[in-house]
């Protein structure tokens, strides 16, 4: 199922990542462990503001069946089930986060050499239905996805993108919320590893005359550490440090602050990832 182009959320996924992943405002320790069943379990506490929270979540694979079960302190029990292969390139994900029945959902994923097509289903009073598709090859991919409302009869979303990809690089154009943005990215990396890039973001909103433009890279220090920033066009500055302290195991400290405004306090962020 990987020779194709991928789905329709791929398209600038790797430049996205890069501006957010791991960019945190709060304090974050997870603990993962693996029983000899195969079962991997990982407990998290968060501390956001005055407000704290936890969950722990298990998750195993039997065959074709992956079973993800989360657990959190608010009572609240999100399951989640995978299907692989039970029509042949296909992948099927049913989902429902109790005690709201009304949260179930329903996804279809369908690969192809040439083509992808995936269509998700709410299951609920008033169900929408998404549908995306793509063509193309792994390097080239034009794509398009769209929300339905079968009781009010209307979109509620329309996305259309293009993206290019290359061993060393990654470039994409979508057109979202109903045609009132459109995004450019691009992002190139630097070393072998694929751990140093630079990245470039470009987005127009229409309705708003509005430009935010986003330049950012991550920088592998040495095997174990890697430092990450970014900077927009209206002063917001952000800046991470990431350490792997022992094998899988990882420290983030993360930092921003609005350079426009500096009598501002800046966010600071912490995340402690352990894996014994």
């Amino acid at each position: 199922m990987s020779c194709g182009p991928g789905l329709f959320s791929d398209i600038g996924k790797k430049a996205r990542d890069l501006l957010t992943r791991d960019y945190i405002s709060d304090q974050k320790i997870s603990v993962s462990t693996t029983t000899a069943t195969g079962v991997a379990i990982t407990s998290t506490a968060t501390k956001k503001g005055g407000l704290q929270s936890g969950d722990v979540g298990a998750v195993y694979k039997y065959n074709n069946i992956l079973v993800d079960v989360k657990v959190d302190t608010e009572s609240k029990i999100a399951t989640t089930l995978t299907f692989t292969e039970i029509v042949p390139s296909t992948k099927t994900i049913a989902s429902i986060k109790l005690p709201d029945f009304n949260s179930g959902k329903v996804e279809v994923q369908y690969f192809h050499c040439h083509a992808t097509l995936a269509s998700a289903v709410s299951l609920n009073k008033t169900p929408t239905i998404d549908i995306s598709t793509t063509i193309g090859t792994p390097s080239f991919v034009i794509g398009a996805e769209a929300g339905y409302e079968p009781s009010s009869g209307r979109l509620t979303k329309y996305t259309a993108g293009i993206g290019v990809n290359k061993p060393d690089s990654n470039a994409s154009i979508i057109l979202g919320d109903k045609g009132d943005t459109i995004r450019a990215s691009y992002i190139h990396h630097l070393d072998e590893l694929r751990k140093t890039a630079c990245v470039g973001e470009i987005t127009r909103r229409f309705s708003l005359n509005e430009n935010t433009f986003t330049v950012g890279g991550s920088y592998a220090v040495d095997s174990l550490t890697m430092v990450k920033a970014k900077l927009n066009n209206h002063g917001k500055l952000g800046a991470l440090l990431q350490h792997e302290i022992i094998p899988k195991s990882l420290v983030t400290l993360s930092s921003e602050m609005d350079t426009k405004a500096l009598d501002k306090t800046p966010k600071f962020g912490l995340a402690l990832a352990l894996k014994p």
